[in-house]
């Protein structure tokens, strides 16, 4: 049986978000206070996509990832919607390393959820957080984009699992965005498939510091912040943001590449260092001072 349909549109708005924060590779994951809007209504007919902001220059047909996502939401709900006018207001920079694809996904699944009468009892956020772990590949972006703050996401065999932490409010993120993009599959491509012993403890170590340094002792960030993992193996496909990492961590600021990158993110613990992070910014590159989203993505009321 073919689920009901809500009538009107429905809105959701989903963070930015910053994956591995250096040592916690494939686990770590933030929630940043800059945000895509998207609005989906089902119709009799088609599909219309409007495009606002970033990724104006995607394909406005079945293979943008929201509808991606929310044909896979529709799918596991019970079936297609007969019709579909999709509306992105997008402020997420696409291809720096700041969690765009995940969003899309976790906005698509959402969107999908809502426009189901009773789709939040069919699809929980446990479900949720599954499918879009499957979407995107890994969980470190979807998690935080989905549940907001600071998260730790685990796979257990085919389950997928996340913890959401409170931030210090000490913390302060800085984010240097440069014009150009990078391929995070390219990027994961240059991992190599094992490590040294010695690296790997180092990481783990770096990585339990780092969520002590995040919740409760920012003073330890830049410690805490120190990769063996992934980071130097990846220079070749971004050498201008491991400069720009390396140079701001010679100054003594606790910097890591987001995500794949090549954006570089600054966990700066106070208005000196924010003030240091946004002076390094070389040329072209935007800066931006943002606060950690307490909140993931969610459905906003009409109006708002």
């Amino acid at each position: 049986m073919k689920p009901a349909f809500r009538a009107g549109p429905v809105h959701v708005r989903v963070p930015a978000t910053s994956a591995n924060l250096g040592p916690g590779f494939d686990a770590l994951g933030l929630a940043l206070d800059l945000h895509d809007d998207l609005v989906a209504r089902v119709v009799d007919s088609g599909l219309a996509i409007d495009v606002a902001g970033e990724g104006e220059e995607l394909a406005r047909d079945e293979s943008h990832l929201v509808v991606r996502a929310l044909r896979a939401g529709f799918e596991v709900l019970g079936g297609q919607p007969p019709g579909l006018e999709l509306s992105c207001a997008n402020r997420i920079p696409h291809g720096r390393g700041l969690g765009s694809s995940a969003a899309a996904i976790v906005a698509g699944l959402l969107l999908a959820r809502a426009l189901v009468l009773g789709g939040e009892e069919t699809l929980s956020g446990a479900a949720v957080l599954e499918l879009a772990d499957r979407l995107e590949g890994h969980p470190d972006n979807v998690a935080p984009a989905l549940l907001g703050g600071l998260t730790v996401a685990w796979r257990d065999g085919a389950a997928v699992g996340a913890l959401r932490l409170q931030c210090d409010e000490r913390v302060r993120p800085v984010v240097l965005v440069p014009p150009f993009q990078a391929s995070t599959e390219a990027a994961r491509g240059l991992l190599p498939p094992a490590v040294a012993h010695a690296d790997a403890a180092a990481n783990s170590g770096r990585a339990a510091l780092l969520v002590a340094a995040l919740t409760t002792a920012p003073q330890h960030l830049f410690a805490a912040t120190e990769d063996r993992l992934h980071q130097a193996y990846r220079e070749p496909a971004m050498p201008a943001s491991i400069e720009l990492v390396n140079a701001l961590r010679a100054a003594g600021l606790p910097a890591v590449v987001s995500g794949a990158g090549p954006t570089v993110l600054v966990l700066a613990r106070d208005d000196r260092e924010v003030a240091q992070a946004v002076a390094a910014a070389p040329g072209r590159w935007r800066p931006s001072v943002l606060s950690i989203a307490p909140r993931g993505g969610h459905q906003v009321a009409a109006g708002h």
